[in-house]
């Protein structure tokens, strides 16, 4: 079908899913207790959001009509955060609260529990993505968080961030039905570029080896063999075995170059590249990745968008694929090698 049909068709869609949630009938209140009343003022808002990838959909969506305040910052890391005192008062001085769930902020459950108990809205994004996309962690049995990773999959943490929003500021309801097709747009432009990039890379050096398993759902999306020292939790070790059993997977498929994260210690991903040199065969650190934080505020890599444009780049240059060196946009500060 014709994108510019579908898009008037997706805003429709959307609207009416609006619509039936503001009459109570879609889902279940996001807080404890009894349903949040709906904003009653006329200025600004606060919102507050767990980490960078969900502020920045925030951002998108609600534009003017709230102020939106992000908690965990760039090179920091989700799963081992613990809430500081100043980010209790925050919480309990939010308007809204959206968070990601899947156990992604595990050490904050208890604050975000006690914000909902409150009675304000307290949302996590994941609740609209559909069981069939998330990735199953068969070790830890529990599913994977790291959503963004797939823009797709993302889309519908905007459609869930509209719906809240919506639910809480109801007159201004198509602004941010509005703000969310604008950005579900410049998605679909981010997955297309992915999807090119990503098929110009040789199959056989079509492999992601990272610090840990953050990587499931680009995976899934592109076709690419995913492998990390840690599970999908940077809590979890990495065992010596763990370490050379990757060192063999990495030497008999020639994989060409690993990657480091930006959250995450860079220790063993460089014992891979020691170890496999041992055994003979030269693999390169290809870059340094945005997993579970973006880049720095205020810079393109510190935008949703600019974090999965770097990683695509950055990874698909490594393994030998086709991109351009400053990304879909020309924009990566650091052009990829």
């Amino acid at each position: 079908m014709n994108q510019t049909r579908t898009r008037p068709l997706l805003a429709a869609g959307l609207l009416g899913s609006i619509i039936f949630a503001l009459a109570g009938c879609d889902r279940a209140p996001a807080s404890a207790g009894s349903a949040p009343a709906p904003h009653a003022g006329d200025g600004p808002y606060r919102i507050v959001c767990t980490v960078g990838m969900i502020a920045d959909i925030v951002r998108a969506i609600a534009g003017d009509r709230a102020e939106v305040v992000n908690l965990i910052g760039e090179g920091v890391d989700p799963h081992l955060y613990l809430a500081s005192r100043n980010d209790v008062v925050q919480l309990m001085n939010a308007d809204v609260i959206f968070y990601n769930g899947l156990m992604l902020e595990g050490k904050m459950t208890d604050v975000l529990i006690k914000a909902a108990r409150t009675g304000k809205p307290v949302h996590a994004v994941t609740e609209m993505l559909d069981d069939d996309r998330y990735v199953m962690n068969t070790e830890q049995q529990h599913f994977d968080p790291h959503v963004w990773m797939d823009p797709r999959g993302w889309m519908k943490a905007v459609d869930a961030v509209a719906l809240a929003l919506a639910d809480f500021d109801p007159p201004y309801a198509e602004m941010y039905v509005s703000n969310a097709m604008r950005y579900r747009a410049e998605l679909e432009r981010l997955d297309a570029y992915a999807r090119e990039a990503f098929a110009s890379v040789p199959e056989p050096q079509r492999v992601l080896v990272t610090a840990h398993d953050a990587f499931g759902y680009l995976g899934r999306a592109y076709d690419v063999t995913v492998r990390g020292i840690q599970g999908i939790s940077t809590e979890s070790d990495a065992g010596v075995r763990d370490v050379n059993e990757l060192i063999d997977f990495i030497v008999t498929r020639r994989i060409p170059a690993v990657f480091v994260e930006t959250s995450v210690t860079a220790e063993n991903v460089e014992a891979l590249v020691e170890g496999a040199r041992h055994r003979g065969h030269e693999v390169v650190i290809g870059g340094s990745l945005f997993s579970d934080a973006m880049g720095r505020a205020g810079t393109y890599e510190g935008t949703y968008i600019g974090m999965i444009d770097h990683n695509v780049t950055t990874i698909v240059r490594a393994l030998g694929g086709s991109a351009p060196p400053g990304g879909m946009q020309g924009r990566l500060a650091e052009p990829a090698s």
